[in-house]
């Protein structure tokens, strides 16, 4: 191989860890992990995945938005080591649906978790985030109390991820959340709130895992029955989008992938990158859609490009400077970017429903959806002993039983429907 070819296809990969660097460091900072492991986690998930698959799929693992919600749940019930351990078990979940699918075919994870269970399952997790979103943009410190300077950091943050999504071209378009928190990072030091201690402390080489137990980030996992029983049917919501994301690199690609090398194996690939996560004190992986889009705008289709973006996440974990620079950034900047990002995985489930043309006007997806959406935006929770059960764990289990016992079928849609284009 030419070294012009070895120096493109280097630089092609770093491109794909651009693009999902953003929303990859994101999920840390918001649940309290460390995003350094972060990175480590999502490389070597990433490889991982590319080793059950035999590395034929240009997809890109890293953290998952799905589970937010339930990590800050989870570390304030019952601690950082706990959630881990919960996230564990649930990466296991996959591997259920790795078997169903095997056994059944792709059919039976359709037949058991139709739309009309998953987008109201996707609507409530962005829901429940949404007070979140407005106490960090509302504060300098993330604990809601008001301040002038936070919403003109917390705007400029949105507006200009806004702006890219609307506007962007090419690449640009695919990073609107690393250039929201690039502008109001820019805008903070600016108004001078932005604190470098962390920075100054920090040295140049560092294992993630000594930093984060400096900072208090990380913790061994622990497994409790309440934090695992309250994970485990989270797990539900990004299994069912994993598989719209291989539809989507299939597409892109021209290849199908959900026959080679099979749906089995890239739920078992993503299930097993999200336990070793949680082994590693980082949080959960899923493929990104992120970096699907830059397949498609690149055509660049080798997987090797996201292997290189994964031993570069790697290399990238050991940065001790990069890590404190990503501690400093200020609250109100994630806040900007959470109004936007809560509020568009809501849409998705809204697009979930509208794709599938479920037919909203007939009682029995009505009361499915309703009792979803109560449930788990209303935080409803069961406990027995040391069983608990709530939120959007509950929401999504509750779904899955109405759409067993009640009369019907989950994917009937309304009968004046145009066909899909």
């Amino acid at each position: 191989m030419q070294a012009s070819s070895i120096f493109r296809q280097g630089v092609l990969g770093i491109q794909m860890l651009f693009v999902a660097f953003g929303a990859l460091v994101l999920v840390p900072l918001l649940t309290g992990l460390d995003p350094s492991i972060a990175l480590l986690t999502a490389g070597a998930g990433t490889l991982l995945f590319h080793a059950l698959t035999g590395g034929q799929i240009p997809i890109f693992l890293a953290s998952s938005f799905a589970f937010i919600a339930p990590i800050q749940f989870a570390v304030r019930e019952w601690g950082t080591g706990a959630a881990l351990g919960g996230l564990f078990c649930a990466g296991l979940v996959y591997l259920l649906f790795s078997l169903i699918v095997r056994l059944g075919g792709k059919d039976m994870i359709n037949r058991y978790l139709p739309p009309i269970v998953t987008g109201p399952v996707i609507m409530v997790i962005g829901l429940k985030l949404a007070p979140v979103a407005v106490c960090m943009a509302r504060s300098l410190d993330g604990s809601g109390t008001f301040s002038r300077k936070a919403i003109l950091i917390a705007a400029c943050s949105l507006l200009t991820a806004v702006s890219t999504v609307m506007y962007g071209k090419k690449l640009l378009s695919l990073i609107p959340v690393l250039c929201g928190i690039i502008v109001g990072y820019i805008i903070s030091l600016l108004l001078g709130v932005v604190d470098f201690t962390p920075v100054r402390e920090a040295v140049w080489f560092a294992a993630p895992w000594a930093e984060a137990l400096k900072n208090g980030t990380y913790a061994l996992p622990r497994f409790e029955i309440p934090a695992i029983t309250y994970m485990l049917p989270v797990a539900l919501a990004p299994a069912i989008e994993h598989v719209g994301d291989i539809l989507a690199i299939s597409s892109v690609t021209g290849k199908n992938y959900l026959q080679q090398p099979g749906l089995h194996r890239t739920l078992l690939g993503d299930g097993l990158a999200t336990s070793l996560a949680a082994l590693l004190g980082g949080p959960p992986n899923t493929t990104y859609s992120e970096v699907t889009g830059a397949v498609a705008l690149t055509k660049s289709f080798d997987p090797l490009l996201m292997r290189i973006a994964a031993v570069t996440a790697i290399i990238l974990a050991f940065a001790g400077k990069l890590g404190a620079v990503l501690r400093t950034i200020p609250s109100p900047v994630m806040g900007g970017i959470m109004l936007l990002l809560f509020g568009m995985i809501a849409a998705i489930g809204i697009n979930a429903l509208v794709r599938a043309r479920v037919d909203m006007s007939r009682s029995r997806n009505l009361v499915i959806a309703s009792v979803i959406l109560t449930t788990g935006i209303g935080d409803l929770t069961v406990t027995c002993g040391r069983f608990c059960l709530g939120g959007i764990g509950l929401a999504g289990l509750v779904g899955v039983l109405l759409n067993i016992i009640l009369p019907g079928t989950g994917d009937a849609h309304a009968e004046h429907a145009e066909p899909a284009p």
